[in-house]
């Protein structure tokens, strides 16, 4: 199955694919959490989105409490935290498990990818980010250290498109 047809829930609740929510554009997939270090990286992901917007990419965030509890928000809290603290205008999916028992299938799908270094598996931590291109194929992964602002992330992203 084609990642963009895969079954996902907004975090308003409504069903939907990434193929709905963006059209045919390439996504950045990343993993997102509100009381976490890396954190900051929104304000890499929002420059991402206002930069590559209009030409065809959208950034899409996955909140995960999955790593120290680090998104205990509800639907509501992490909207309202992501719109007023970082100006967030992508969309954001349903709170979601990237690893373990309950893992959701695109992750099953997104972690058979390897990342630079030849190493595929499960997600590190939060941030970690997935470039899928205009057909669905995964294209690159970048480890949640790799800030959306990287040379190697901005470069993926402009291949892309």
């Amino acid at each position: 199955m084609n990642i963009r047809n895969i079954p996902l829930r907004t975090l308003s609740g409504d069903p939907a694919t990434l193929g709905e929510l963006v059209g045919d554009k390439a996504v950045l997939l990343v993993n997102v959490a509100s009381k976490c270090g890396l954190t900051p990286q929104y304000t890499g992901l929002v420059e991402l989105q206002k930069t590559y917007g209009d030409r065809g990419f959208s950034v899409v965030g996955v909140p995960c409490n999955q790593f120290m509890g680090q998104e205990p928000g509800t639907a509501e809290e992490i909207a309202e935290f992501c719109s007023t603290t970082y100006g967030v205008d992508f969309p954001l999916l349903e709170k979601t498990d990237v690893n373990g028992d309950e893992r959701h299938p695109l992750y099953q799908a997104l972690v058979e990818t390897a990342d630079a270094d030849g190493t595929a598996g499960d997600i590190q931590w939060n941030f970690e980010k997935f470039l899928i291109d205009r057909e669905g194929a995964v294209v690159g992964r970048f480890r949640p250290r790799t800030t959306p602002d990287d040379a190697v992330v901005v470069s993926a992203v402009e291949s892309a498109l």
